[in-house]
Order: C-alpha cells, then sequence, then structure tokens
C-alpha cells in the first residue's frame, strides 16, 4: 500500500456577483485542492478533496497547500483508512486537513467499491434536502431584493446575514420581499452589546426560527440567563468535538462546517458529541465547488437545518455539480 499526494493546487472560483458579510465583500473564493492516488496490489484509485481557507482563522490558500506538501511524506506508506486516523494527529483542524482527509475517504471508497455513504456508514443513500439560501448584507432594499430573486427562484428557507445594527430593519425587508419563506439568521458575532432577548423576541415576531452565533466567541456565557424564544446555534464557537462541552450549556445546536473541523473524519465525530449533548446539528459551509459538499451532504442528512449553498452563490460550478432546484439541494445526475 501506498499514497502519493499527486496534486495540491489553489484554484480561484468567481462569485455571482459579490458576497458581502460584516467582515467584507468577496468577489471570488480560492480554494484547495488535494489529489491523492494509492495502490493495493496492482488497482489504483485516486481521490479528491477541497477545503476552503477559514478567514476568520488567519487560514489562507497559500498556507493550506505549504500545509499539505508537508504532510503527504508522512503517509506515503499508509492505506487511505490508516491515512486518515494519522492527519488527526500530524494535522490541526482547518481546510488543509479537510481537504486531505475528504481526498482520503473518496479514495477509500474508490478503492473498496463503494459510495461515500456506505463507507461513513450511513442507513440509506443521501436524498435531496431544504437548503438555506444566504442573503448577503446590504441595504433593507437591496436585500429584500435578494429575498424577492431567492424566492421566485425557489428557495424556500433564507439566511440573513446580520451586523448587530439595523437588523430588525433588515429581516423586515426580507420578510416583506419573501413573504413564504423560512427566515434564518447569522449574527456573525455581533450582538455582544445589544439586549439579545429583546433583539431576538423582536426577529421571533417576524418569523424567523434560529438565531446563529448571536455573541463573540469566548462570550458565550452572554447567553446563560436568556430563554429565547428562538434557538442559538454556535458557529464560530464551535470548531472541533472538544468544543462541545464548553458551549453546551449555552447554545441549542451547531453550525458543523467541514473546513472548520478539518474533515468529514472529525465533523462525524462532532456530530455523535452533539447528539449525545442533546444539541440540534445545522450543517454549513464556506463559498465552494461541489466538491467540497459531496462529503457535507452526506453528513447533511442528520441535519435539522442544511445550509449548503456555497456551490449556488458561484458564478459558475464544477461539471456534474449539485443541484439546485425549487429550493432543495440534490446529488448530481450520474
Amino acid at each position: 500500500m501506498a499514497i502519493q499526494l499527486k496534486s495540491a493546487r489553489v484554484e480561484r472560483w468567481p462569485v455571482a456577483g459579490s458576497f458581502v458579510i460584516s467582515r467584507g465583500v468577496k468577489t471570488h473564493v480560492d480554494v484547495i485542492v488535494a489529489e491523492v492516488e494509492g495502490s493495493e496490489d496492482t488497482a489504483r484509485a485516486t481521490g479528491r478533496g477541497e477545503g476552503t481557507p477559514v478567514y476568520y482563522l488567519g487560514e489562507d490558500a497559500a498556507l493550506c497547500r505549504d500545509q499539505l506538501l508537508r504532510a503527504a511524506p508522512h503517509i506515503a506508506d499508509l492505506g487511505a483508512a490508516e491515512a486518515r486516523v494519522a492527519i488527526q494527529e500530524i494535522m490541526g483542524p482547518g481546510a488543509a486537513r479537510n481537504a486531505l482527509d475528504c481526498a482520503l475517504w473518496d479514495l477509500e471508497a474508490r478503492q473498496r467499491g463503494l459510495r461515500l455513504w456506505q463507507l461513513a456508514g450511513c442507513d440509506g443513500a443521501p436524498t435531496a434536502r431544504v437548503t438555506a439560501y444566504t442573503i448577503s448584507l446590504g441595504t433593507p432594499g437591496a436585500m429584500a431584493e435578494q429575498a424577492a430573486t431567492a424566492e421566485a427562484d425557489g428557495y424556500c428557507l433564507l439566511k440573513v446575514k446580520l451586523t448587530g445594527e439595523d437588523d430588525r430593519l433588515r429581516v423586515a425587508a426580507v420578510r416583506k420581499g419573501a413573504p413564504g419563506a423560512r427566515l434564518i439568521v447569522d449574527a456573525n458575532e455581533s450582538w455582544g452589546g445589544i439586549d439579545i432577548l429583546s433583539e431576538a423576541e423582536a426577529l421571533a415576531d417576524m418569523g424567523v426560527e434560529m438565531i446563529e452565533q448571536p455573541v463573540p466567541v469566548g462570550a458565550d456565557a452572554l447567553l446563560d440567563p436568556i430563554y429565547a424564544p428562538v434557538p442559538f446555534v454556535a458557529d464560530e464557537s464551535c470548531q472541533t468535538t472538544a468544543d462541545v462541552a464548553r458551549i453546551g450549556t449555552f447554545y441549542d445546536g451547531v453550525n458543523i462546517k467541514l473546513d472548520k473541523a478539518g474533515g468529514l473524519t472529525e465533523a462525524l465525530r462532532l456530530a455523535d458529541a452533539a447528539d449525545a449533548a442533546g444539541l440540534s446539528i445545522m450543517v454549513g459551509c464556506m463559498l465552494c465547488t461541489s466538491l467540497a459538499i459531496a462529503p457535507a451532504f452526506v453528513l447533511a442528512q442528520r441535519a435539522r437545518w442544511v445550509d449548503l449553498d456555497g456551490p449556488a452563490l458561484l458564478a459558475r460550478d464544477r461539471e456534474a455539480g449539485f443541484e439546485f432546484r425549487e429550493g432543495l439541494i440534490g446529488p448530481p445526475v450520474l
């Protein structure tokens, strides 16, 4: 058995228009793609995985590529399953490990003649799920227009980006633009200095059903005395399994992203830990192509909320990518 890192490359994919959150504007996304080749006896197979650098953790694509190159010699004499175990120790969580971990899952599945969901121990093949579509930051009027377009395109679950300022106006505008849509919001750590209960109650009255990461990382205890009418879901505050015990008393759920967790291996462990702690599961993504969505889609079958619109926000996707139709994300037609 031997594994070769055939390629560790950076790819740039343009965003459709621009994607605006409280931390800035993105017109493109740089992703890291790992391609591994493995041999057993005379059979050879290739696996691929993709990661998006987690910008708020200080990652960039060049750094992630270097991490892949440094890890490659340590797994060269291992099988795919052994290599996945090894990289949990020699690499930290993040986009580089995600790309390599998912490439190794893909490689092992191909070597064993299995689909990824079978290798991951799922009960059945993944089916289409309702996915959120993100309404990026703008004026209330601009966000209302985005929402109206998204609803007209069939999206029935919208995720509204917030800043801690004029949030009620933005949500009210989105509600007016898409009166039939379900709404969730992402506060992106911006509610540390406001009356959180009052804000949550106001948004609940507008039909918001979940609030993601309301307070800054490290300030999670601000949520301790609050009994809000809608659940709080940890994003930046919950990266890996080790975070569940710390944040579990403050939140009602966790947003699992493979880039944060460092791959499908850790994401599955995190989902198990969330289940054990009685926390709801949300499966999200960064801006990415369908290559990154494939392993996340397997995990999304366990989720209460699915937010896998990364490819839908790009100007183009990979060939045979996931289908977005009538508010659902579905497997590619092969």
